[in-house]
């Protein structure tokens, strides 16, 4: 961990932190904000943030090309992130809500348009970091490829759940009460055809109708995913003679961001059409079947063709292939 870009290594640490704190919380503060306690959000985001933030500041030091840039842009996520995690755990110590705020007291409506700047600030970073990535390497074809449509993803989450939810959501402005009994003024909200609260455990997406964290968080994680499944396959290497081949073990990678992938719009399509995750209809469940089709399909292709070309079975593990992603079958 010395080699990692250090904000973001500090970000992380104390997110870890967070996440012992508002864990606590969950069993010892007995206050809640639309049935949930108050600390599920500050748990929920310190997560995420160790998760997301620990890549970044792994990846970035391995980033050979505009190295004060790609350092910057992890700066830059790191003190945003601070600011708007940090921001979310000061609102819920005050028993009220972060996100979609309209209250009039001073403290939130300066607090609020530091969380939008902050919004912006982790945006901008990643998809800087997500570009330059497309100009350089890290590893082998597989981890390469596998990071550039991870960081691709996670932008994409970003931007659903940051900019999309002011057009698509109809909660509309509502007043609600904080923790205190107080009425809140919340103006907007992540859900589609049904105001956010009272949802599935633990997540609180909604069980009524769209809601577009559900394809956030698919693709916000999308890079933990596909890195999984690299380390895997170049587990199973040694034991499975095919997989020892560069190409092979980006083919099957191609194949496991092509079927995510698709699973990140299909949710996104579910969540705009106003549906439940656990409420698909016919189309959705019609897309679903598809996906899974095909993708096994594709995973089946490929590990045939290696089976057939015994050199690729045999061979040392050195061939490059930089667009495997193009070069599925």
């Amino acid at each position: 961990m010395r080699s990692w870009h250090r904000p973001l290594t500090i970000m992380v640490a104390a997110m870890s932190a967070l996440v012992v704190v508002a864990s606590a919380g969950l069993f010892a503060d007995g206050r809640e904000l639309l049935q949930q306690s108050i600390w599920a959000k500050p748990l929920k985001f310190g997560v995420s943030f160790v998760m997301y933030g620990a890549t970044l500041a792994w990846l970035i030091p391995r980033l050979r090309r505009a190295r004060r840039t790609m350092w910057l842009a992890g700066t830059v996520f790191a003190v945003a992130g601070l600011i708007d995690v940090g921001f979310i755990v000061v609102q819920a110590a005050r028993g009220t809500f972060s996100h979609f705020n309209a209250g009039t007291d001073p403290f939130n409506q300066v607090g609020q348009q530091i969380f939008s700047t902050g919004v912006f600030g982790l945006f901008g970073a990643s998809l800087i970091v997500a570009v330059m990535l497309l100009f350089q390497r890290v590893g082998d074809a597989a981890l390469t490829w596998a990071l550039r449509a991870g960081l691709g993803l996670a932008v994409l989450g970003m931007a659903l759940a940051s900019f999309i939810t002011g057009w698509t959501s109809s909660a509309g402005p509502r007043t609600v009460q904080d923790a205190y009994g107080r009425p809140v003024p919340l103006v907007g909200g992540h859900g589609v055809g049904a105001p956010d609260g009272g949802g599935m455990p633990i997540t609180n997406w909604s069980t009524t109708g769209g809601d577009l964290r559900v394809p956030h968080f698919i693709g916000l994680h999308s890079i933990q995913v596909f890195v999984l499944a690299v380390l895997l396959l170049t587990a199973l290497a040694t034991r499975i003679g095919p997989l020892r081949h560069e190409r092979v073990r980006a083919q099957l990678t191609g194949v496991v961001i092509l079927g995510y992938g698709a699973l990140f719009a299909i949710t996104a399509w579910q969540a705009l059409r106003g549906q439940s995750l656990i409420h698909p209809d016919a189309a959705t469940w019609t897309a679903l079947a598809a996906t899974a089709v095909t993708t096994a399909l594709l995973a089946t292709l490929a590990v045939t063709a290696a089976h057939r070309n015994q050199p690729l079975g045999n061979g040392p593990v050195h061939q490059r292939d930089d667009h495997p992603g193009l070069n599925l079958l």
